[in-house]
């Protein structure tokens, strides 16, 4: 008993003499090398990131509040916001549900073109946006497959509203799904099964046990999610058409008036999209931290 003892001991101290050598080799460089490297960092930050947000702002309050105001209230520029919240609010739902159910079926059955379906999940990552926008005018445009069928019965994909939405779900549906599958696969499934077992049905262990354990992950992949539909710019232009007042969203509208040098409501515009990039962020950082804090503290329902 007294030499298992002593043998648990000598590694427990091998362990902690371990991780201590670990954490001096990563802390034992030079004072100048750490500030070296903290300094380039920021300094890159501040470069690439704070000084043109903070020229966005500036910009646009350039010519007074009452100009900004202006802006932003411009029919125009309020039509490009409604179409841009349209566009993230039919795209968001159904990419929710086809992340949550492509996920399900990835990491918890086996079948044929698994592997297939993963790729396909990838495609809009690999492919350019214009390609995309692209695609959807060869399919539904006036000369593509559909177009002559649509413009009989008087439907309209294209320089519309449907057509942004579907280029809109294109860029945008991999992003929940990508959340999802690694953290349901890191979590298996003797839970669900453990629920079955006990009683309850599919919906049941579904609501109760899936959910809770994927809901932080499931948030981080909407805001993502959100965050590229309200800033989609590619694939939305060649499907658009850019007719003001009808089928521009925000970032659309502001490559319009940047190019007509009305750099005060481009700036105005932009701002404002700068603003729920922000808040974007905020909530990104807070679900990182609340998933963490998650992982060492919640016990699954």
């Amino acid at each position: 008993m007294s030499g298992t003892t002593t043998i648990t001991t000598t590694v427990s101290q091998y362990n902690h003499y371990q991780a201590k050598v670990a954490h001096n080799r990563a802390t034992s460089e030079p004072a100048w090398i750490r500030w070296s490297l903290i300094l380039i960092a920021l300094a890159f930050l501040a470069l690439f990131l704070f000084v043109p947000l903070v020229a966005v702002f500036y910009q646009a309050l350039s010519k007074g509040v009452e100009t900004y105001v202006t802006a932003l209230s411009d029919p125009d520029a309020i039509s490009a916001i409604w179409l841009t919240l349209i566009a993230a609010g039919i795209s968001l739902p159904l990419n929710l549900v086809f992340g949550v159910s492509a996920a399900w079926a990835i990491t918890k059955f086996n079948f044929k073109g698994k592997s297939f379906l993963i790729t396909l999940i990838d495609l809009p990552f690999a492919v350019s946006p214009v390609i995309a926008g692209l695609i959807y005018v060869l399919i539904f445009g006036l000369q593509g497959w559909f177009g002559q069928w649509l413009s009989d019965n008087e439907y309209r994909v294209i320089f519309a509203i449907p057509g942004i939405v579907l280029a809109t779900i294109f860029v945008t549906f991999p992003f929940i799904a990508r959340e999802l599958i690694p953290l349901m696969q890191a979590q298996g499934k003797d839970e669900e099964e453990a629920a079955l077992v006990l009683g309850a049905t599919g919906w049941q262990m579904f609501w109760h046990v899936t959910i809770p354990n994927i809901k932080w992950g499931l948030l981080y992949g909407v805001i993502l999610s959100n965050a590229r539909a309200m800033g989609e710019f590619g694939a939305v232009s060649v499907v658009s058409g850019h007719i003001r007042g009808m089928t521009n969203t925000m970032p659309l509208h502001v490559e319009i008036l940047y190019n007509e040098y009305n750099y005060a409501a481009a700036f105005a515009v932009a701002s404002l999209l700068a603003l729920l990039a922000l808040v974007t962020l905020a909530l990104k950082s807070f679900v990182e931290w609340k998933t963490a804090h998650s992982i060492d503290t919640e016990i699954p329902e």
